[in-house]
């Protein structure tokens, strides 16, 4: 148990609120432990989200050109015990394929769109590499409200940071390679989608059976929402927000030679977060959610339980 654990009361209840459900569609389907629905956002996009399980919720947020597809393992592990809740961004996986904004504060609003919807009290809020950063704009629109404690998952709060801590690719603002990225994307997208899901593998090689449901998942959202979210997500600066935090944090990081943020970033989150700890996930890649699900979920089940 990580210890900054409080006794936090969920608080609230499970009920849409009247005014709430006009925000969105009824629910879609429900299976025995399954809801889906789609929730209008505050410009009118819709997004699409799925609730698995009872309990204190937890919402999880993928990362740039993937879904919410990617949590499976949270979904079968957790949700016994916990009230799973997961999104996809606009314009990936289900939501609708709208072009505009594509920016970390909007996505913080349809964040802040689905939890109201659902009327979420108490929630754990997860943001996976680029939904980090979204997780901070969270809190620094909305501080504690509605929300319990926080875990970032393989992520920085500034891409193209100088600092020493910083290990993204960009790193020093380095504009001549976010250019030849973009360039490299929109050249061949499916190729750059195979090796990008490649890459988030701790061997820098996924399996078969796995790279082709995640390289369809990264097609599903259209070139320019691609391009134009990576753009504005490498170019802000979120650190001085981590010391503003005063729930507790989990940062959960990976540990590869491919594409991992590791343990320089995941010290420098958590140190600068006043209620921050860190775990590296040695087997891991980028997905340390995925590759070790059931460490992974044993500390965002500790971190529920606070």
């Amino acid at each position: 148990m990580p210890i900054y654990c409080l006794a936090i009361s969920q608080g609230g209840n499970d009920q849409h609120p009247e005014d709430e459900r006009s925000r969105g569609t009824d629910m879609l389907r429900r299976t025995h432990d399954n809801e889906m629905h789609l929730v209008e956002a505050s410009d009118g996009g819709l997004i699409y989200v799925e609730v698995t399980g009872t309990g204190r919720p937890v919402l999880l947020v993928h990362g740039w050109t993937m879904s919410s597809a990617f949590w499976v393992r949270q979904k079968e592990g957790l949700a016994g015990e916990f009230k799973v809740v997961t999104m996809d961004l606009r314009a990936h996986g289900n939501s609708s394929k709208s072009l505009q904004g594509h920016t970390i504060p909007q996505y913080a609003r349809d964040v802040r769109s689905v939890i109201d919807y659902l009327n979420l009290e108490g929630v754990v809020l997860a943001g996976w590499s680029l939904a980090g950063p979204v997780v901070l704009e969270y809190w620094k629109s909305y501080g504690a409200d509605r929300v319990s404690a926080l875990a970032l998952v393989e992520m920085t709060p500034y891409p193209m940071s100088p600092k020493e801590w910083n290990t993204h690719a960009l790193k020093g603002h380095n504009f001549d390679a976010l250019n030849e990225a973009l360039i490299s994307l929109q050249e061949d997208r499916r190729a750059y989608g195979a090796h990008f899901v490649d890459m988030m593998f701790k061997t820098g090689e996924g399996l078969r059976k796995e790279k082709d449901w995640m390289v369809r998942e990264h097609l599903k959202t259209p070139t320019p929402a691609a391009i134009a979210a990576y753009s504005d997500y490498v170019m802000r600066d979120y650190t001085e927000v981590l010391g503003t935090i005063t729930v507790p944090v989990l940062v959960a990081n990976g540990d590869s030679e491919y594409l991992a943020f590791g343990a320089r970033t995941g010290q420098y989150v958590a140190d600068s977060i006043p209620k921050g700890y860190l775990v590296i996930f040695e087997s891991s890649g980028h997905m340390p959610f995925y590759e070790e699900a059931d460490r992974f979920n044993k500390a965002l089940g500790d971190l529920l339980k606070c």
